[in-house]
């Protein structure tokens, strides 16, 4: 797409509002096991008209005040006396960048694909992900037409989806009004990450092989950083109820997963004994005994994955790929105790963190993630998303912006299995219509 540059006029660091705690907060071995980097994503959000409209000293106060119980984030990444990396809470801030672009938000709704070009674009540059670098970085740019898009970057050993998630609808409780004078959040932050300590006595219950090197690629290994071409993609309501009625007991994010599945294996054209394998990641908060407070925050998600080959996958209706999927989103507290006692055991914060294989998938829920949440007292936002795809064969499933029950996918594919992808995708939503 082409497009005039955007021009960053401002950046600075935003400090809490008040005194916060200094110290470090430890680690869990989920954390250091987390991708090593930054999370990249953007909100749109259409002007209302309003001459306050994200106005930068009133976005900016109020980050300041959501930082006082974030305070972790105002922080910078750090090392303990043995080398484990921590949150050192020295206060510095975020940095915070104020930019334009001459361009349409509309124009951006219409062409907007997660990429690096619209990354470099939307969300401010970061550094080598290393102590001792900043945690959050947030940018709001300006559109030609007053359209607003928010991004931000978070570094990962900080935070999962649903803790950025927190973060941003507490900030965005704060600019509307409705999150208390002193900045306190609606629900508050648990900073305890001891709560996922490995245990005095470890005991590996499982294999855990999504946290070691794929012995032995089934096709053509991917590694992080390849080219990609990306696409995002909508399924109705109707479509949504319909692909469920086929998978029975199949939660939404596993319904649509299996038929991406599907729709994959077919456009990659795989050979039907080779092995494919669908990676996801799993929310353990509530699956720990006893759970994790409401407000933990940090990373709370484990790697699981369900392997099949490729004429299993499509050899049967996509109820079948749904209750693969489901075998590898069941696990529960023993499970996630077994990987933490795993991870103890390894060197966590340099575990394999390559592409996958063509052959494979990782699905990751974002479904969680209320657009409503994130109004900052203008308006929800009509887009929120990924900036960008790390490599071929991410899926992000997402609330579809505007349209109750439907659902968004974010999705990256090989160059040369994308138009075929679109293609078989699109005939099995049409029969999802009949």
């Amino acid at each position: 797409m082409a497009t005039a540059p955007v021009e960053r006029l401002t950046t600075e660091l935003v400090v809490p509002a008040e005194e916060t705690p200094g110290g470090a907060v430890w680690l869990s071995n989920l954390d250091l096991a987390a991708r090593r980097g930054y999370t990249p994503t953007v909100y749109f959000y259409r002007t209302n008209g309003q001459p306050e409209f994200f106005e930068a000293e009133a976005v900016k106060a109020s980050l300041a005040r959501a930082l006082v119980s974030f305070y972790p984030l105002a922080g910078r990444l750090g090392v303990d006396e043995t080398g484990r990396v921590q949150i050192d809470c020295t206060g510095e801030g975020a940095v915070f960048v104020t930019a334009r672009w001459d361009h349409a938000l509309d124009d951006l709704v219409a062409e907007f694909v997660p990429c690096d070009e619209m990354r470099d674009l939307l969300v401010p540059a970061t550094p080598a992900p290393n102590p001792p670098c900043p945690l959050l970085f947030a940018q709001v740019t300006r559109m030609r037409c007053g359209g607003v898009v928010l991004g931000l970057a978070v570094h990962h050993a900080v935070v999962d989806a649903r803790s950025a998630a927190h973060f941003v609808e507490t900030w965005a409780s704060i600019a509307r009004g409705a999150g208390g004078g002193g900045g306190d959040a609606p629900v508050p932050p648990c900073f305890d990450h001891r709560l996922l300590s490995a245990r005095p006595a470890r005991a590996v219950l499982y294999d855990h092989p999504e946290y070691k090197a794929e012995a032995s690629p089934t096709a053509h290994a991917v590694a992080a950083g390849t080219k990609y071409a990306s696409a995002i993609l909508t399924l109705s309501k109707a479509q949504v109820g319909a692909l469920k009625s086929r998978c029975a007991g199949a939660s939404t994010f596993r319904a649509v997963v299996a038929l991406v599945w599907q729709c994959a294996c077919r456009a990659r054209s795989l050979p039907h004994d080779a092995e494919t394998r669908l990676y996801s990641m799993i929310d353990m908060r509530a699956r720990l005994a006893p759970p994790l407070p409401p407000g933990y925050f940090g990373n709370a998600v484990v790697r699981t994955s369900a392997l099949a080959t490729v004429g299993e996958v499509l050899g049967n209706p996509v109820g079948y790929a749904a209750r693969r999927a489901l075998a590898a989103t069941s696990q529960g507290d023993d499970y996630a105790r077994s990987l933490v006692d795993y991870l103890e055991g390894v060197d966590a914060m340099n575990l394999p963190r390559s592409g996958i294989s063509r052959a494979h998938l990782r699905a990751i829920s974002w479904m969680g993630m209320s657009l409503h949440d994130s109004d900052f007292g203008w308006g929800a936002p009509v887009f929120m998303g990924p900036a960008l795809m790390y490599y071929s064969g991410f899926v992000y499933v997402m609330q579809a912006p505007g349209k109750d029950g439907a659902v968004s996918l974010a999705l990256s594919l090989e160059p040369e299995s994308m138009p075929e992808f679109r293609k078989v995708f699109a005939d099995e939503l049409a029969t999802l219509q009949m």
